[in-house]
């Protein structure tokens, strides 16, 4: 008697749970609301009229899946996310994979309604038995629970989270009243669909086909009976049966699955022994388990712009606010999000820079190249020569998009702006520079006090040709033979700041974001640093008759419903008069088609226009070419990949030797990133028409220079006056053989015209009485004698007294 008293508490709450039980079992199957009944007392009425008022109606919101990054001809570059999930339909997943979950999560699915009265009446039993809560939900219960979590994370709601899961019979009894609705609106079909999409399968998978790929390396569809039930196993307790982790575990649970199948029809005795024989770690060969999202990518270093790109971009605000923002909206919502790039030429692009530099070499080699369609700013082909999985370094783009800090030093790629900034102001294209004569060792040195009033330089500074030349010669010919000393007497007449300004109008920059450093050798000469994308939308510039483009790789974005998201254009703006750029074209031809061009013989300009210009680094460290079509632009730089020094130099490429391009003694811009640049530029321009570029007007051609008076014969004080007059200023030259009288102007520099403003030079006569061509004396060391080149580039900065410090962070 004692022990049933002792008991009679326990037997009375059995009792009361069948009595409610039994009136749930009714009115829950017909899915109506309960009234209230006396039988269980008040307790019981107030326990029905609460189910009453919960909700009823269960909204299904779309899952969380993965973004697609697409090709410009949809081929898949990335699946940003943030759960490894992947939405398949029904008819996607393998029959074996369904039945298999079906037997051993909920076997009358087909059955019942929601409900599963045998079940769940057992567990009622045992929970108001034990006084614990228990399972036994249907997979539509459980669809239910997992939603409501799945929803709640979304929202970064972590209480709601935590309630979705909690083991309480309100949240119990909530999931009953939401399973019955969604068996009401929802096909089985549905049902299970969404189950097996939405799942947790452990090891970062989630979902059915995210699962499969993850331990099998297949696609759902083709998921075998004995990795069904491997898969269907690990639901209930994702870490334990991690085949990965716990292989026992995992081979004994696969195996009741496989047993389950058996016994409930789904698959016969002889197929259940043969799939239990496999080991569970034999299973796994094929395995590609999650990575980071441009880890597995087939384009890693454009996928990781692509990240940086739509998290940082002004013109991606319309994904969010905010980059954490925008990067949720991606990893979650599904977007298709379609870019610039092209797959073709994106693989001959990386096929022509490892020609030159193969992946994985021991000799610190780098290449990179970007190709930009002018007017559009479209990125159509980004690659480099480097292995993502030794540095995730971009060696393409700025560092808010995950390159260098600085970039890359530019070399004679900068004598462009030059032009341009003379063409704007006014030299005629057959306009001529006064070179100082320089030599590798014999440089010139422009002191501070030529330069005072143009370029801000506290220091002299020296230029070196890479061949002996100098005297008066030809924009054309400066241009073609690359000659430093021309090109840095021409940006003294026109005025560093007035080519800085035009710099900085085409867009170049450093890695950093801020502008190049304005000393006079990195304005004239590229000691500055730019990135090769930077590059060649600067060029892509003139391509485009002066319209600037900010760099897009973005195409189109759309909803994973088909909605499409608008996306501002990017931003462009004209900031060369288009007649300046087509004389800039004109000139930079020269490079290219010049029979002692730095770039002579990559490429037919009769063929096929192009344009460009080499650079060549400091002790030749690196190697650039620029160039473009009417439609198309590219830039290529070879280099050092990490910065490595040797007496406080970047390390020579001289040399080195560069796959099949051979082993070189000496490079230059001409050398190596031109032969890959005209392979890459053939690509980009294959299927295109043949488009020229615009005849310069009449004006570019002629400038606004104005003739000089003859002054042979005068004094210098007379003819000082004279050209001071005329607007000029006035340098005196050295003195030369002449049959006028000594101490007289025997000739002018420029001889016959000028533009408004700039310096003449007057030559003084020694009254030798030669007619031979005139020289300078020592004390101004110019002349016009010129040697041919022994190698065709003169690319390079100047070097030694003057040379401004190199900017920190080298070629990083």
């Amino acid at each position: 008697m004692e022990g049933r008293a002792h008991n009679l508490p326990h037997v009375l709450r059995l009792l009361l749970g069948l009595v409610v039980l039994s009136t749930l079992m009714g009115l829950l199957m017909a899915g109506i609301a309960i009234p209230a009944i006396g039988a269980g007392g008040s307790a019981t009425t107030s326990g029905v009229k609460a189910f009453n008022d919960l909700p009823s109606e269960f909204s299904v919101s779309p899952l969380a899946q993965q973004s697609k990054i697409l090709t410009a001809d949809n081929k898949l570059i990335a699946n940003p996310y943030d759960e490894n999930r992947i939405i398949v339909s029904l008819d996607k997943i393998s029959p074996w994979m369904q039945k298999a979950q079906i037997a051993i999560e909920d076997s009358r699915f087909y059955e019942h309604g929601g409900l599963d009265v045998r079940g769940f009446t057992r567990a009622m039993v045992s929970n108001f038995s034990s006084g614990d809560v228990q399972g036994a939900s249907t997979l539509t219960q459980q669809y239910v629970k997992i939603t409501l979590q799945e929803n709640a994370l979304r929202r970064d709601d972590k209480e709601a989270a935590k309630a979705a899961v909690a083991k309480t019979y309100t949240r119990k009894l909530q999931e009953l009243k939401y399973a019955l609705d969604v068996e009401r609106n929802y096909t089985k079909e549905q049902i299970l669909a969404g189950y097996l999409n939405l799942v947790y399968y452990g090891d970062q998978a989630y979902g059915v086909e995210a699962a499969a790929q993850n331990y099998f390396g297949v696609s759902s569809s083709k998921l075998t009976l004995v990795q069904s039930a491997l898969l269907a196993g690990i639901v209930q307790q994702p870490t334990k049966y991690n085949p990965v982790l716990n292989p026992k575990n995992s081979q004994a649970r696969r195996n009741a699955v496989l047993d389950r199948m058996q016994a409930l029809g789904m698959a016969t005795a002889a197929e259940v022994a043969a799939a239990k024989k496999v080991p569970v770690a034999n299973m796994l060969g094929n395995r590609k388990p999650p990575k980071g999202v441009c880890q597995r990518s087939s384009e890693p270093f454009f996928c990781a712009y692509m990240m940086e790109y739509l998290q940082k971009s002004p013109q991606m605000a319309v994904l969010g606010k905010t980059p954490a923002e925008r990067l949720k909206n991606i990893n979650q919502g599904g977007l298709v999000i379609k870019t610039t790039l092209d797959s073709k030429l994106q693989a001959a692009t990386l096929k022509a820079l490892t020609d030159a530099v193969p992946v994985g070499n021991k000799s610190n080699l780098g290449a990179a190249s970007t190709v930009i369609e002018p007017g559009t700013g479209k990125v159509l082909a980004m690659a480099q020569a480097t292995d993502f999985g030794d540095s995730q370094l971009n060696l393409n783009v700025d560092q808010r998009y995950g390159g260098s800090q600085y970039g890359y030093q530019f070399g004679s790629t900068a004598k462009t702006y030059a032009l341009v900034a003379a063409l704007e102001s006014g030299m005629p294209l057959d306009g001529t520079i006064d070179a100082p004569s320089a030599s590798p060792d014999d440089p010139h040195m422009f002191t501070r006090a030529e330069m005072k009033g143009r370029c801000n330089s506290d220091k002299d500074w020296e230029v070196e040709n890479d061949y002996r030349s100098g005297g008066e010669m030809s924009l054309a010919k400066a241009t073609a033979e690359s000659i430093n000393t021309a090109f840095g007497q021409l940006v003294i007449d026109t005025g560093c700041q007035k080519v800085y300004d035009t710099m900085n109008r085409m867009g170049v920059h450093q890695g950093d974001g801020k502008p190049i450093y304005n000393s006079v050798a990195s304005i004239t000469l590229g000691a500055g640093t730019m990135t090769p994308m930077t590059a060649a939308a600067s060029y892509a510039t003139l391509a485009a008759r002066g319209k600037f483009c900010e760099p897009t790789p973005i195409a189109s974005i759309t909803t994973s419903n088909g909605k499409v998201i608008k996306v501002p254009p990017t931003t462009c703006k004209q900031v060369v008069r288009a007649d300046v750029a087509d004389g800039v074209n004109l000139l930079l031809q020269g490079p290219l088609s010049d029979r002692r061009g730095t770039a002579k013989g990559v490429w037919d300009v009769t063929k096929r226009p192009a344009a460009g210009k080499t650079g060549t680094t400091n002790n030749h460290n690196q190697s650039w070419f620029i160039g473009y079509t009417p439609q198309r632009a590219a830039a290529v730089w070879v280099g050092n990949v990490k910065v490595a020094r040797a007496n406080g130099q970047l390390l020579t490429l001289n040399g080195k030797c560069f796959n099949e391009y051979g082993c070189k003694r000496s490079v230059f811009g001409g050398t190596i990133a031109a032969p890959v640049w005209s392979k890459i530029m053939t690509a980009a321009t294959r299927g295109l028409p043949v488009v020229r570029f615009t005849e310069p007007s009449a004006a570019v051609r002629n400038g606004n220079y104005v003739a000089l008076p003859d002054l042979a014969g005068r004094s210098v004080e007379a003819a000082t006056e004279a050209l001071r007059a005329g607007g000029f200023s006035v340098r005196i030259g050295g003195r030369v053989d002449s049959p006028i009288r000594e101490g007289r102007v025997a000739s002018t520099n420029p001889s016959r015209r000028a533009p408004k403003g700039s310096t003449v030079t007057l030559l003084i006569s020694n009254g030798n009485g030669s007619s031979a061509t005139p020289t300078r004396t020592t004390e101004q060391p110019r002349t016009s004698i010129v040697t041919p080149p022994p190698v065709p580039d003169t690319t390079r900065p100047g070097k030694g007294k003057g040379k401004p410090p190199k900017p920190p962070g080298g070629n990083g």
